[in-house]
């Protein structure tokens, strides 16, 4: 059968990257979905950043989510709607009946988590679908030599996710994933926040403190973060400065739980391609990629050199690419029809 486009997406709990063959990644948006719940069934309104933009400022009868949570789909019908919008934005309203999909999946899903990615795919208009584990795809954008008889080692942090996997001759030997990544993070900023300074604040605040003066090691420069929320304890708006040393303080646990999955990940390695890795290095990929100091935690706590790939955001998106340019739409996954 020809197909008149193949697609990559990169299913993200926070963020979705559409590439296409030929053109590269073109689109990059959050996993959001607003709908009108005054319709029956509720309707949707927006989609990606446009969607994102309401949440927590829109009114009653507009609803702000994220159909997807911890890297799996959380709400069918509105994964099949996001990506649906997605796809036919990457078609730029061309026909997409013989549009063929390569999407990604955590390497720890279910069967029926599986199904549930497949399924939503075809419901959007996908023709073919098949489907690639995320630290294969990420691997791959990275430049890993994956098909090599030579040990990888790739640990890919996005908002869902951590996935931990060691790849040689284009398989994963090894692998391991938990659900703790960059909505957990913002999680434990929120908890911390609240029991330290009795103040509640909002995801997109949690986040902002991250991405600003969040660490895992210490730091040159470290500075203090006004922020605004709500005093628990008159229900009054409130300001207090947050450090950056309150921020690694309230991540200490989640990263504690990153370090100890890359260690047992390492100790079910092949000693031979154990060896590799030590050699090679390993690498980090994904949003949570770009937290200050990680690659310095990790190293100091396994001790192996750690290294920060290129475009960490883009590898999932770019090993589909790969995938894509080069025809291969099974590596690393498994076929759907």
């Amino acid at each position: 059968m020809l197909f008149s486009q193949d697609i990559g997406i990169d299913l993200g709990t926070a963020n979705t990257l559409v590439s296409v063959k030929g053109k590269g990644i073109i689109i990059r948006e959050p996993s959001v979905v607003a709908l009108d719940v005054r319709m029956t069934p509720p309707k949707v309104v927006a989609v990606g950043e446009e969607a994102k933009r309401m949440i927590g400022r829109t009114p009653g009868s507009i609803t702000a989510v994220r159909p997807l949570k911890d890297g799996v789909i959380s709400d069918f019908n509105m994964t099949s709607d996001m990506l649906r919008a997605f796809v036919r934005k990457a078609m730029a309203g061309n026909p997409i009946a013989r549009v063929r999909v390569m999407i990604t999946i955590p390497s720890s899903v279910t069967e029926v988590e599986r199904k549930a990615v497949h399924d939503a795919a075809k419901n959007a208009g996908a023709r073919y679908v098949s489907l690639i584990e995320e630290p294969m795809a990420a691997a791959i954008g990275a430049g890993l030599p994956v098909a090599e008889a030579t040990g990888s080692m790739i640990v890919d942090i996005g908002g869902g996710t951590c996935e931990v996997a060691v790849i040689s001759l284009g398989d994963i030997v090894t692998s391991r994933s938990i659900r703790m990544a960059g909505d957990k993070f913002d999680e434990a900023i929120i908890a911390y926040v609240r029991r330290k300074y009795n103040l509640l604040i909002g995801e997109r605040t949690a986040e902002d403190l991250k991405l600003s003066i969040g660490s895992a090691y210490p730091y040159a420069g470290e500075g203090k973060v006004t922020v605004r929320g709500r005093n628990l304890l008159d229900s009054l708006p409130k300001n207090v400065e947050i450090s950056a040393e309150d921020i690694r303080e309230a991540l200490e646990d989640p990263l504690t739980q990153i370090v100890e999955t890359v260690r047992t990940t390492l100790e079910k390695t092949p000693p031979e391609l154990a060896s590799d890795i030590v050699d090679r290095g390993i690498i980090l990929s994904g949003g949570g990629a770009l937290l200050r100091g990680l690659d310095k935690l990790i190293a100091k706590e396994v001790g192996i050199t750690v290294k920060i790939a290129k475009n960490p955001l883009d590898c999932v998106a770019a090993g589909t690419a790969v995938c894509l340019e080069k025809d291969n739409l099974h590596i690393g996954g498994k076929r759907n029809g």
